[in-house]
Parts: structure tokens; sequence; C-alpha cells
């Protein structure tokens, strides 16, 4: 009994070691998303220690090796695991047509869809104009193609390209730690097998057990972090924003239409003109009568004041001196 408990201990203090807290997820992905604490129960009959996953395929140098990890905590060589990402503003005859475009888009290319939302907005003509936003995935390989794609939706690259921003991330420090934490929590989780199986008692049963549960929660989470890393730096993520090309009208003057710098000056230089007349229409309809009403009201006040003063000043009696009154019996 006492060789059993301090085997007991000594696992248990392996145990803490390797179930370091989990790196946080940097987003979810959708219908492809990681498997999260949240969804691991604690079942009475324990799965199988669950085989190592497979490394993604090697492309654009930013992926996993097909290298094994080593066992025991010790790190493999690895290439560079890098997550790429693009964001893109263009503006767009049919943001609805272009939306569904670049739909059929990503399901060429093994992709998906990961959100879209169309929506209207109001010009300074109160005229509602449709919008949209579309965010996909496609492999990380076809990255660049897809973007071409995407841009052969606008008629001008020069000018109707508002935005464009392709991002990298680094991960591969983060995905060889998971993978050497996870090698770790499955010895113990190995270890605890065995001790489970030579116990006695039922204490040392139920201790033994709940600490194998632990241990596979942390396995499985650590794995959720692992296939999100692997399928972020396999798939990229893209999202584009549709600007209806009704919502940006060209200036033209005396049928020449500027283009560049030129044409957003000459463009704000409108938008300026038109709120300084809405603000003078404004005056002249709202503010103006009612600063009128507000004199009158004023100028009402104040004669009635002087009305009222006026009467009192004369009910007012006015003294005599003695002088004057004994004239006047005299008189």
């Amino acid at each position: 009994m006492k060789k059993f408990s301090i085997s007991l201990v000594l696992l248990l203090a392996l145990v803490l070691a390797a179930c370091a807290p989990a790196a946080q997820f940097a987003r979810d992905i959708g219908n492809k998303g990681a498997v999260t604490s949240e969804n691991v129960a604690p079942s009475m009959e324990l799965p199988a220690a669950a085989a190592p996953p497979m490394a993604p395929e090697a492309m654009d140098g930013g992926v996993v090796a097909g290298d094994n990890f080593a066992s025991g905590g010790s790190t493999a060589a690895v290439d560079r695991l890098v997550i790429k990402n693009a964001n893109l503003s263009i503006i767009v005859k049919d943001p609805a047509k272009s939306m569904e475009t670049i739909t059929q888009l990503a399901d060429t290319m093994g992709g998906w869809v990961v959100t879209s939302y169309l929506f209207k907005v109001t010009n300074n003509e109160g005229v509602e104009i449709p919008q949209a936003t579309i965010g996909i995935r496609v492999p990380a390989d076809l990255l660049n193609d897809a973007l071409a794609k995407i841009k052969a939706e606008v008629d001008n690259l020069e000018t109707d390209v508002r935005s464009e921003n392709v991002s990298g991330e680094d991960v591969t420090a983060q995905y060889t730690d998971l993978q050497s934490r996870k090698a770790n929590l499955e010895q113990a989780e190995t270890a605890l097998r065995e001790i489970l199986a030579n116990a006695t008692k039922t204490e040392d049963v139920l201790n033994v057990f709940n600490q194998l549960t632990q241990v596979r929660g942390e396995i499985e989470v650590i794995k959720g972090q692992i296939k999100y890393y692997e399928e972020s730096s396999n798939f990229s993520a893209i999202t584009v924003e549709l600007i209806s090309q009704a919502s940006i009208k060209p200036i033209t003057i005396a049928g020449w239409q500027p283009q560049g710098v030129a044409r957003d000056a000459l463009q704000a230089l409108v938008n300026t003109g038109k709120g300084l007349v809405n603000v003078l229409i404004w005056f002249v309809i709202l503010v103006l009568p009612v600063l009128v009403l507000i004199y009158l009201v004023i100028r009402v006040l104040i004669w009635i004041v002087r009305k009222l003063f006026l009467r009192k000043s004369k009910r007012t009696v006015v003294p005599v001196s003695p002088e004057e009154v004994v004239e006047t019996k005299k008189e």
C-alpha cells in the first residue's frame, strides 16, 4: 500500500507539471473550429489514448514538416508554421452578385464561406445602395490566386481597389510547445491507466480515475489547439468588403472625369458645399423662425413690464411741504 501511495504521488507531480494552462485560441474558424474544454465531458468508460495528429502537408514553406515529434517532451525539428490572412476592400457594380461569385470561388478552390453579410446604406440623396462583406477560407497556397480573381470583379484596379492587406503570423513556437505538452500528458495517461489497473481500494480507484479524467480533458483541449493551428496554416482567411459603385459617383467637369487624389478632393469639396447648403436650409426653415418667435415673446414681456411700471408710478402720492399747506389754507 505504501509503495502504491508513493507511486501515485510521483505520478501526480508529473501530471501537474504537464497540465500547464493551454494557450488561448486566436479566433474561431467556423464549422471547422477547435475542440474546447467545455465540450470534453468526462465518461465512466475512458477512451484509449489517441494517436498524435498527422502533420499538415508542406506548402509555401509555412507549415510543419512531416517528421514525427519525439516523445518524452523533447522538441522535434520543424519548418516554419505561418498563418496567412488577407483583407480587401473593392468597388464593384453589384455587391450581391460579386458575393455570389466569391462564394463559388471558395467552393471551387476547396475552401468555404465563414461569414457573409449583405446590407444597404443611404447616400446623400436618400437613395438606398447595397453593400456586402464576406469572409472565406481558401488553401494557403492558392491565396494569391484567390486575391487576383476577387480583384477581377472591379473595373479599374488603380481606382476601385480601396485597400489590400496580407498579413502573416508565425506560430511555430506555440505549435511545437503544444506537441511537447501533448506527448507528456499522453505518457501521464498511460501511467495512470497502469496504476488504475493495479489499484484495489475504492478510494484509490476514484482518485486515479479523477486524475485520468482531468488528463484526458487537457489532452483534448491541446488537440483542438493543434488542429486550429494546422487548419489556419493550411487555409488562409480572406475578408472582402464590397462597395457599390453607386455610392461613389464620379465627378464630371466639362466631360473630364478627374481620377485619384483630384477626384477625391473635388468630391470632398462637393460634399462640403452640400453640407453648408443643408445647414443654411435648416437655419432658414427651423432656426430662424424659432429665433423670431423668441424675439417677439421677449418684446411682449418688456412691453407688459413697462405698462405695469407706469401704472404704479401714476398711483404714487407726491409729498407736499408744510409751507405749501399753510399757503393753501390762507387762500
